[in-house]
């Protein structure tokens, strides 16, 4: 949506109405949070909080920021950057950016930042950089976004000491709409993140913001190390507990990802409970938990988590729901549960009755029922007709999984892996996310047809992509097997075995224990 920018100054008594108090704000430093530099022109007492709210700023805890921030502008009324930390409290670059709310918000904030005004040329350009995003609109449009990038790079060469202009810089790269997920403007942002993590060994922004750049199959392996640093950076902060889980999840690593959840399910809880953040963040770090536990072969432990949803402080029943709904189903895709896929019944909104109609298709497709899978891709057509809720939509690749197997059930086989294989190409566009790679699916369909060769290439190419999946090294261990390569197999089995812990309950490690320990 296009950004309009507003041609009044709002006044000061509308704007003091903005300010609430912090509540138990805690000590007024960053320790825990990390170290950052941004010395300012205001009193001096109130460095300490203005550099605590920018550590906040750089671990995404936003309403905890904003109450540090809100300190500054109190110990300091005529401190104008405090007022540029409140505005950047507002704006989640690599969130949704900022809603209609928070943006008419944040414009207030720097209004008034411009209002009181300051000597600090530095601040200045600061304040006047992000007013090309927050500008009171509806949405930084993608020009935009663009030319605030470039507004923090020439910060950058006028100040080159200024960490925190290359921290917000490389992170204004990966906010930039489309050129975000290119691979260059990424390996950019990991460029100038590692100079800076060099100079300053403890910006939390610096590891923060590269983990984020590194957040792909090609680049994970760069964002390995920040990843380990970044928790003991700030550890104070459920995100940065949480955010290093992105580069365990790429890697295949998945007792770090749950260890590196579990600390950030409590701090998280913890904050919110002092209304220093929101449910989304015990959310973001249950949904690592539950999708880790089922690569770790820890069935029952996944769905304790779908459980716990009705434990975290401040929910809404909506987002329970939704949650529910979509985890309940991922995880029986994942455990190829059938049987009680297909007696799920629909609830939820739209996006949800989707899920659950593609569950239900696939369920019976894979169990040999071809009008139930039938009517529950009309089910799902249906739905998809229907007004989705806003920023929601029902990926095309998913889609054409349902229509695949649909063929598949039908007898039509070679109909059916060519529609999956256009899932595939389709996905390859994009990030899947948590749910079951189309390719794998592609595996299991060659499989079940009896073609372990092709099935198992299938199989290799997907955990090059995702390693250490627990389907995709269970199937290359059965299509191997199927092949006749039985160092191969039990290969597969053996790694499997020892990937998962001696607790871990799903069926198929009966299997992948014995084979692996010698006897069938």
């Amino acid at each position: 949506m296009l950004l309009r920018r507003s041609a009044y100054i709002l006044p000061i008594f509308v704007l003091s109405g903005l300010l609430v108090h912090a509540q138990n704000p805690g000590p007024a430093s960053s320790q825990g949070l990390g170290k950052v530099s941004f010395p300012i022109s205001c009193k001096a007492e109130v460095q300490p909080s203005f550099d605590k709210g920018l550590a906040l700023l750089h671990s995404f805890q936003y309403a905890a920021a904003e109450n540090a921030f809100n300190m500054v502008a109190q110990g300091d009324p005529q401190c104008a950057i405090a007022y540029w930390g409140l505005a950047m409290s507002s704006y989640h670059a690599l969130w949704e950016g900022a809603d209609q709310k928070a943006e008419r918000k944040g414009h207030q904030y720097l209004e008034r930042a411009r209002q009181i005004g300051t000597a600090d040329k530095r601040e200045r350009e600061y304040i006047d950089a992000l007013s090309l995003v927050l500008n009171g609109g509806h949405g930084a449009s993608a020009a935009e976004l663009i030319e605030y990038s470039h507004a923090m790079e020439q910060i950058c060469k006028d100040y080159p000491q200024d960490g925190e202009a290359q921290a917000f810089y490389a992170l204004s790269l990966l906010a930039q709409p489309e050129k975000g997920d290119d691979l260059e403007v990424r390996r950019h942002a990991i460029a100038i993140l590692n100079k800076l993590s060099a100079a300053q060994p403890q910006h939390p922004g610096a590891v923060h913001y590269l983990i984020h750049a590194a957040d792909t199959p090609e680049l994970a392996p760069e964002g390995l190390e920040a990843a380990r640093r970044y928790a003991t950076i700030a550890p104070d902060s459920s995100h940065a507990l949480h955010m290093p889980s992105h580069i365990f999840v790429r890697l295949g690593l998945w007792q770090e990802s749950i260890d590196s959840n579990q600390a950030a399910a409590v701090a998280a809880a913890e904050a919110t409970g002092r209304h220093l953040g929101e449910a989304h963040y015990q959310f973001h770090a249950m949904d690592f938990l539950d999708y880790s536990y089922l690569q770790l072969g820890e069935e029952d432990k996944a769905r304790q988590i779908i459980q716990e949803l009705n434990q975290v402080p401040g929910r809404s029943d909506d987002v329970v729901t939704n949650l529910r709904i979509r985890w309940t189903a991922r995880n029986l895709l994942e455990l190829h549960h059938w049987k009680e896929a297909l007696a799920t019944a629909p609830g939820g909104d739209t996006r949800d009755r989707m899920t659950i109609f593609a569950l239900r298709a696939i369920a019976a497709a894979r169990t040999g029922d071809a009008s139930a899978a039938a009517e529950n891709f009309k089910l799902l057509k249906q739905a998809a007709k229907q007004k989705l809720p806003k920023d929601e939509k029902f990926e095309d690749y998913r889609r054409q999984e349902v229509e695949a197997w649909l063929l598949y059930a039908k007898g039509r086989t070679d109909q059916a892996i060519k529609k999956m294989r256009a899932a595939v190409a389709t996905e390859e566009d994009v990030d899947p996310g948590f749910l079951v790679p189309a390719r794998e699916m592609l595996a299991d369909m060659l499989l079940e047809l009896h073609r372990p060769e092709p099935a198992l290439a299938e199989y290799e190419a997907e955990l090059k992509i995702t390693p250490n999946r627990f389907n995709a090294l269970y199937g290359a261990a059965a299509a191997a097997e199927m092949a006749g390569k039985t160092g191969k197999a039990k290969s597969y089995y053996g790694k499997l075995r020892d990937i998962c812990p001696p607790q871990a309950d799903r069926e198929e490690l009966q299997k992948a224990r014995m084979v692996a320990a010698g006897s069938n």
